[in-house]
């Protein structure tokens, strides 16, 4: 049995906390969410921290929590950011095998514009602007994951699907 954590990375929209409850539940693995850990060390919303604390503490407690985890067969979905500072990438690596979950832009500003979850880096009146000013900063972090699994309009069981395919789970 394979003692790697399965981490989904990616941008913010691209279903990494729906993608993987079912990824794990399909492959027998548990499933963690590091923005919901972090919300449960605060007792506040990740849109409160970012509100009272700022980004920059909230990076340093992902730096925090990503090194207090050990290798696991479980499937932990990450924030859209996490992947701005190198030490979260020796953890990850540490960890186990990151997964990115490549949707592209469009479709992403079209899931967000639904979406009730308010997300701190969005909360301007361009957001528009700002989501496309965040994915070109963060195309190439992404791209450094050990598997890049480009997703279209696929359902959430078709998703994961693919990524089990692609991470050489047989169910």
């Amino acid at each position: 049995m394979q003692l790697k954590t399965w981490i989904l990375i990616g941008m913010m929209g691209a279903g990494k906390s729906t993608i993987g409850r079912e990824l794990a539940v399909r492959s027998g693995r548990s499933f963690r969410d590091t923005d919901q850990m972090i919300q449960s060390r605060f007792g506040r919303s990740v849109a409160r921290v970012f509100d009272l604390y700022g980004e920059a503490a909230f990076r340093e407690h992902e730096t925090s929590l990503l090194e207090s985890l050990h290798p696991a067969k479980e499937v932990l979905a990450t924030g859209g950011g996490i992947v701005l500072r190198e030490e979260n990438w020796v953890e990850m690596r540490r960890l186990g095998t990151t997964v990115y979950l490549d949707v592209e832009p469009e479709v992403l500003k079209q899931r967000l514009s639904k979406s009730k979850k308010p997300r701190p880096l969005l909360m301007v009146d361009q957001w528009e602007s700002r989501f496309d000013a965040l994915y070109a900063a963060r195309q190439e972090l992404y791209r450094k994951a050990d598997l890049c699994v480009a997703l279209g309009l696929d359902t959430p069981h078709e998703t994961v699907t693919k990524l089990l395919l692609a991470l050489g789970f047989e169910e």
